[in-house]
């Protein structure tokens, strides 16, 4: 059967369920309202009212790991190399806590909620039977969490070194559950040897070689920053910490009420979807050339307008040479809603492509922030946008 084609009668109830944003007849015992969930987003650009940002507090070098120096920009790996599980540099934090502080006050003055995960010191050893790492950070929600409706999701992600990292945001999750959210873990990896691909090298994809990734089909793994929502369809680059297997297992999860579209990656070193291909607004969506070829984007999109980002302006700095991030984190831009959009500041051509399209940039200087992960979009997580479950196509 056409998968675009597959609606079934369950879908049907679940569309029903959803329409007003579970304010239906309630699920729990007979006589016994069902509280409204605190947690609720079904997309990348409704109005933005409760979200988590994340913290430098703790923050770790990870541990070297092929999963995390063949993720990085070849002039940065001489640094995490060197560095691998020691605290990261008081300086950089601090040029980076600047600019945090500074987005979490614009978040704040827009009438966003700021919610924040517990400090953990990252820097402890810790054992598993097989392997032993350090920590890493809670710079970005984005990758161990995805929020479907009023379901928290939590991704098995293969850096070992992100194993115990959802111990930070334990008390913000019993907290939502206890107030109505749904909690749910994916299965627990075991991340044993059998996992990675140890004689992986960055493919040459111009010389035509085969694309290879740094896991394998072992278990299923997944970060949920390879994973952009737009209602009932969900995009995915399968990448160096997402495999088929987890792709599938959330497939299943989510069940035949969603449906989840591949966005095939040119990047030789894919991670993360959210600076390749990135929803803005219903029927938009904002697209790196570089990493995405737009003729072969899924089928479903043919009616929607893919603006093509312009290269990304040069940067200098150090915290830029040692970013962990490629350039085209100038796109990992976070929605406030259908027109306003959290952009960097050092990006001057994409500000002024998104006020040619329509939008409302907001600059704001993030640079800082690259070398502990990520940029707006990976650096929250949605916790409650104002809107209801659709389909956009």
């Amino acid at each position: 059967m056409d998968r675009e084609s597959h609606i079934t009668a369950g879908e049907a109830v679940l569309e029903d369920a959803h329409a007003g944003a579970f304010a239906g007849p309630p699920q729990g015992s007979p006589g016994v309202p069902a509280p409204q969930s605190p947690v609720m987003a079904w997309n990348e650009w409704d109005p933005l009212e409760e979200v988590i940002v994340g913290s430098l507090d703790g923050a770790t070098i990870p541990t070297h790991h092929l999963t995390v120096i063949f993720n990085l920009p070849r002039a940065a790996q001489p640094f995490y190399r060197f560095a691998s599980g020691w605290k990261y540099p008081k300086f950089m934090k601090k040029l980076a806590q600047v600019e945090l502080d500074n987005f979490i006050n614009i978040l704040a003055g827009e009438g966003v909620k700021v919610r924040r995960p517990d400090a953990v010191d990252f820097s402890r050893k810790f054992k598993a039977p097989r392997w032993s790492s350090r920590g890493f950070c809670v710079a970005c929600p984005r990758d161990p969490y995805l929020v479907i409706g009023d379901e928290i999701i939590e991704s098995p992600m293969c850096w070992r070194s992100r194993y115990f990292e959802g111990d930070a945001y334990r008390s913000l999750f019993k907290e939502y559950f206890r107030a109505g959210a749904r909690w749910t873990s994916a299965p627990r990896p075991q991340l044993t040897d059998d996992l990675y691909n140890y004689g992986y090298r960055v493919p040459n994809l111009k010389a035509g070689e085969p694309m290879q990734f740094t896991v394998n089909e072992f278990e299923p793994v997944f970060d949920a920053a390879d994973f952009v929502r737009c209602g009932r369809d969900l995009f995915v680059t399968r990448s160096n910490v997402t495999n088929l297997m987890g792709i599938e297992w959330l497939r299943r999860h989510l069940g035949p009420g969603f449906r989840i579209h591949e966005i095939e990656s040119r990047c030789p070193q894919p991670m993360h979807i959210d600076s390749s291909f990135m929803p803005l607004a219903p029927g938009k969506v904002l697209v790196n050339p570089d990493y995405v070829d737009v003729e072969r984007l899924p089928a479903v999109l043919k009616k929607w307008d893919v603006l093509i980002a312009p290269r990304p302006d040069p940067v200098e700095g150090f915290m830029s040479k040692i970013s962990m991030c490629s350039p085209w984190t100038s796109i990992n831009v976070l929605m406030l809603d259908e027109k306003k959009i959290v952009v960097d500041a050092s990006q001057p051509t994409l500000i002024k492509a998104l006020k040619d399209w329509g939008f409302d940039p907001i600059p704001a200087p993030f640079l800082s922030y690259g070398p502990f992960g990520g940029s707006f979009h990976c650096a929250t997580l949605d916790v409650r946008r104002r809107g209801t479950l659709k389909s956009y196509f």
